[in-house]
Parts: C-alpha cells; structure tokens; sequence
C-alpha cells in the first residue's frame, strides 16, 4: 500500500454523506471514518477510536491510533497520501487525506458530506502522518 492509493480510496469517498462517528458510507461518515474506510479499502484494517466529540479543548495521545494505522510522523512537504490532522478552528481537531497540490479529502461537517478541495491555508497542521514503507 502506498500514499496513491490511500488518495485514490479516500477519494473515491467524495459525496459520501457526513455523520459523526460514522464508519459506513450508506449511513454516513466522519473524518477519521474516511480514514479507516480509506485505509480498508487498501486492505489495511485500521481500529480507530470513537466516542469522541466534534469540538476538543484537548487532543489525547495518538500514539496508539496512529502506529495501529501503520503510520508514522513526518515533516516537510505533503505528499499524497499524507494523512494531515488539522485545526479548524478553536478546540476543533480535523484528519484530511493529501491528494496532492494542496489539495485534500475529508468529511465536511457544515457541508454535510465528504468534499474533495483545496486545504485552508487558516487550517495550521497539528500533524503529519506517512505509510510506513514496511507496510
């Protein structure tokens, strides 16, 4: 598996309706929904958390989540695949998939479903997460 086809799999969720916690895209998904289905759909089953609120004045650890996912930090430039946790806005926390030239995937909680667009440049990176090549 490779940072193409997490894209490609994540971009194929594009109008997929939005529901916090959602993990099924008949009834709905949110961001790291997209994720684990994007992942799934590169045949890498991801056991992400859930019970989680849309709005955080704290981020736990990630450790867990993220080496379970087979993904490991990284600095620099995004590449495609990236898996990006952004912040919107005050005590919002966000994942977005790298598509390539700024641009992202993700679940849009005001749009009501998964958009394909450009990253907000108000939107700082918390974090930056790549495949592993071991995986």
């Amino acid at each position: 598996m490779n940072g193409a086809q997490l894209a490609a799999a994540a971009s194929a969720l594009a109008g997929v309706p939005f529901r916090l916690h959602g993990r099924d895209p008949a009834t709905g998904l949110d961001c790291i929904g997209v994720l684990a289905l994007s992942l799934a759909g590169c045949g890498k089953p991801a056991y992400l958390p859930t019970g989680y609120a849309l709005r955080n004045r704290t981020l736990p650890s990630l450790d867990a989540f993220v080496s379970g996912c087979g993904l490991i930090a990284v600095e620099g430039p995004i590449a495609i695949g990236d898996v990006l946790l952004v912040r919107p806005g005050p005590g919002q926390f966000h994942l977005a998939i790298s598509v390539g030239n700024s641009r992202i995937i993700h679940a849009h909680a005001s749009l009501r479903r998964v958009v394909l667009g450009q990253l907000p440049r108000h939107w700082p990176i918390v974090e930056q997460w790549r495949l592993s090549a071991a995986d």
